[in-house]
């Protein structure tokens, strides 16, 4: 498991879910600062370039690897699965909020989403490497915790790792640790990054 020092530490970064500059709902990406593609063969070669990148470049540098339409989130099964015309193409193994059985109700109750949501922006500079964001709360959740003279909450993202703990990798998943975000390792949200465009469909599934 991770130490607690890692726990405590992880909680409380991810307290912080405001994106600094989001990019509305659009059919294409960002264009970003062009960069040299990066042949898989080449990558132990290449890792101090790597690390003098912004995330933003890395994710471009990095070869696309797939294309994908869709998502597919079980937090049962903490699992996020990318699809591309109906067929699956890749899946990734995800931690959530800290409290991650039943939907998110309000802010701040840890709870990831459940439901049918859509990639509404990205953000390059985000303090969790990069990040997509998760069209929650729509309409409906609105209203629902209007009805309870709640707050929704919001700023719900896929995300990577910030950068003191960078270099935990895909040990982060030990442990639901985020606010209600979807958290990666830096390389894996890289390739989303890459591969999923804004306005894709996710669904959230318990």
């Amino acid at each position: 498991m991770l130490t607690a020092l890692l726990v405590a530490t992880l909680t409380a970064v991810s307290a912080d879910t405001f994106p600094v500059s989001i990019t509305v709902a659009s059919a294409s990406l960002p264009t970003p600062t062009p960069a040299p593609a990066i042949a898989p063969a080449t990558a132990p070669a290449i890792a101090p370039m790597l690390a003098a990148m912004t995330p933003l470049a890395r994710a471009m540098a990095r070869p696309k690897l797939f294309s994908a339409d869709s998502i597919v989130l079980d937090k049962s099964e903490r699992r996020l699965t990318m699809y591309s015309a109906g067929l699956l193409v890749r899946t990734y193994a995800v931690a959530l909020g800290k409290n991650p059985v039943g939907p998110k109700a309000r802010r701040g109750d840890g709870r990831t989403p459940e439901g049918l949501y859509f990639i509404e922006g990205r953000n390059a500079e985000s303090k969790y490497h990069l990040a997509l964001r998760i069209s929650y709360p729509n309409a409906t959740d609105r209203a629902r915790a209007g009805k309870r003279g709640v707050s929704s909450g919001g700023d719900i993202m896929i995300h990577g790792l910030p950068p003191a703990f960078a270099t935990v990798g895909a040990l982060h998943r030990q442990q639901d640790w985020t606010e209600g975000c979807v958290a990666l390792t830096n390389e894996e949200i890289e390739e989303i990054w890459r591969a999923v465009p804004n306005g894709a469909p996710i669904l959230i599934r318990p």
